[in-house]
């Protein structure tokens, strides 16, 4: 017996949450979620104080698959997709300054 076609779909999405809008939950595509996710955790420091967004972004780059991401494409707004859902999340923390700086919790 083979799934119906949204079962399929829905494998393919990831819920992120929004830091700044905590009750707002989106789905997006899993892949691109999941390598934007790990790349900016390979170069964001655990402590303070941290990267600007536009440095993460400058050193998360090459750690992106071509295929999902082809010459940096679209990546600013997976950034701050994945960047807001993992702070919502605890796993990573923004300075109050500015510009913003990001780096991951300790201990996560």
């Amino acid at each position: 017996m083979t799934a119906p076609a949204s079962t399929s779909i829905a494998a393919d999405k990831v819920e992120v949450h929004n830091i700044v809008s905590p009750n707002h939950v989106t789905r997006v595509d899993a892949r691109k979620y999941h390598a934007m996710r790990d790349a900016l955790l390979a170069v964001l420091p655990r402590s303070a104080p941290g990267l600007t967004v536009a440095e993460a972004k400058e050193h998360l780059l090459p750690h992106l698959p071509d295929i999902l991401f082809p010459g940096g494409d679209k990546a600013g707004w997976w950034l701050k997709c994945v960047q807001l859902d993992l702070e919502s999340k605890g796993v990573i923390a923004r300075e109050n300054s500015k510009p913003l700086r990001l780096h991951r919790v300790d201990g996560v």
